[in-house]
């Protein structure tokens, strides 16, 4: 793990280089803010009840993780490093862990960085705590299914616009999932096998306060199973 953690650091050293992470995390911030506050107007619905808030977490998620990881790999191959890395004394392991922990940490303080709602909305009514930490642990499991799909994606790709685009697109499919049954009223087996496939699906229980381990594991075979492939393509393109 010790060069993973070189890679990691050296990812993360990247984001904050520059302003995409500040900007990430304002932006973050100001969005789900508005959205919760003024759109879904939450004084106006007299109850206290987060769901809604972390309801819309997996929409700003679907666009900004893309933001995020469409340059893990596709820029290296515009700047020229791709090669370079290949050539270093790196394991496939080493290069998509610390890269994927690097995104991860940065999408965890974006998250953290929230907490002030509910802390302040403590001030307006009774939240229960456990169903809070409930849906905090369900954003943390879906940040890094996000975070793996869209570092497969840019290891795939050479245009950070294409990483960006691609992966947007499989998130939303992956989260639109779960109501396909509903526009074909299906039932039965094949109900549960899209409903499975969908990251939507599985949040909701999070987003709810239930804590699955179900859903939890759906979450990390997503997020591993990505992960494993981003290396598996890095293990074939050394051979190239």
């Amino acid at each position: 793990m010790h060069k993973a953690s070189i890679v990691f650091r050296r990812e993360l050293k990247s984001y904050f280089n520059v302003p995409i992470a500040w900007l990430f995390i304002v932006i973050f911030n100001l969005a789900i803010s508005i959205f919760f506050f003024f759109v879904q107007q939450f004084f106006a619905l007299d109850r206290a009840d987060l769901r809604p808030y972390f309801s819309l977490l997996p929409l700003f998620f679907t666009i900004l993780v893309p933001a995020l990881t469409m340059k893990m790999w596709a820029e290296e191959k515009k700047q020229g490093t791709y090669e370079m890395l290949m050539t270093m004394p790196f394991s496939e392991f080493d290069l998509v862990i610390g890269k994927f922990l690097a995104a991860f940490v940065l999408l965890l303080i974006a998250i953290a960085s929230t907490v002030f709602i509910p802390i302040t909305m403590f001030l307006f009514g009774y939240f229960d705590p456990g169903q809070i930490f409930a849906q905090y642990i369900g954003i943390f499991l879906f940040a890094a299914a996000c975070s793996a799909i869209g570092q497969y994606v840019s290891a795939n790709t050479k245009s950070q616009i294409s990483a960006f685009v691609v992966t947007m697109i499989l998130l939303i499919i992956l989260n639109i999932f779960s109501q396909i049954p509903l526009w074909f009223n299906m039932t039965g087996k094949i109900a549960d096998v899209i409903n499975w496939l969908s990251v939507n699906y599985h949040y909701n229980s999070f987003a709810k306060g239930v804590l699955d381990s179900r859903d939890a594991l759906y979450f990390l075979i997503i997020t591993t199973g990505f992960l494993y492939a981003t290396m598996q393509k890095l293990y074939l393109g050394r051979w190239r």
